[in-house]
């Protein structure tokens, strides 16, 4: 089961649209049509199972010390890791909901003290 096609992500309060671009037995590649934004969803099964979504930017900015225009990029990944049994769905979700709410509270307070190195 995949995905529905295209996908869409809200940036800034920019939905950007990404159709598929890509599809294998456990992955799929979802892509704007310029390749700012790029959405990966992969799964590894074996002694565990690894469900990971990524989000991938790309976009071109002065550099500060030339002024020159350069290609800069970043990722952002959310990684479920888990045994293949003593898990329900219903339970990891639960967990993964708590992280992502803990992360997003307050305005995302927590993901700028993140960023801002603090641990």
């Amino acid at each position: 089961m995949a995905f529905a096609d295209p996908q869409s992500v809200t940036v800034n309060a920019v939905a950007q649209s990404l159709p598929r671009v890509s599809t294998g037995a456990n992955s799929s590649v979802y892509q704007k049509d310029d390749a700012t934004y790029k959405l990966t969803h992969s799964h590894q099964y074996g002694k565990r199972n690894r469900h990971t979504t990524r989000l991938d930017n790309r976009k071109v900015a002065p550099d500060v010390f030339t002024s020159d225009n350069v290609a800069y990029s970043m990722s952002c990944y959310l990684v479920i890791d888990a045994p293949i049994t003593g898990y329900t769905t219903a339970e990891l979700k639960q967990i993964v909901d708590g992280l992502t709410a803990y992360l997003t509270a307050s305005s995302g307070a927590n993901v700028t003290k993140l960023l801002g190195g603090e641990n």
